[in-house]
């Protein structure tokens, strides 16, 4: 392989980490408003992605005064704080009923309801941290 053609390719690569990056802080960002996204694992993977895509943008989320703390206890120990917890099943709750006061269709409820499951019984498994 020619040393243009790995570049290239290296750079496609970096570039796709980057858009992985974005979207999931964009969708993070969207779950700091919308109970039914969770803003924690969208900033753990946004993290993850700018590491493989642009250190210099993973080193500002590590710095960050919000977000840094969340992500260096998960990646030290995968732990999740007991209020952050709390909050996520709490609006994980709260998008249920009002998608139920709201009269949606039972077949979106119940998506919405296996999904949260999933989720909520992630966010509930992991160890607890401080914060």
């Amino acid at each position: 392989m020619s040393r243009r053609l790995a570049t290239s390719k290296k750079a496609i690569i970096q570039g796709l980490w980057l858009l992985v990056g974005w979207a999931a802080l964009g969708l993070g960002a969207i779950g700091v408003v919308l109970p039914v996204l969770p803003t924690t694992p969208f900033v753990i993977l946004a993290a993850f992605a700018f590491g493989n895509g642009s250190p210099k943008l993973q080193k500002r989320l590590h710095d960050h005064r919000t977000f840094g703390p969340m992500i260096a206890e998960w990646n030290a120990t995968g732990a999740i704080a007991p209020k952050y917890k709390a909050i996520a099943v709490v609006m994980m709750a709260a998008a249920l009923t009002a998608s139920i006061l709201m009269g949606m269709r039972p077949m979106v409820i119940a998506i919405q309801s296996i999904c949260m499951i999933g989720a909520g019984t992630f966010v509930l498994t992991r160890p607890n941290g401080s914060a």
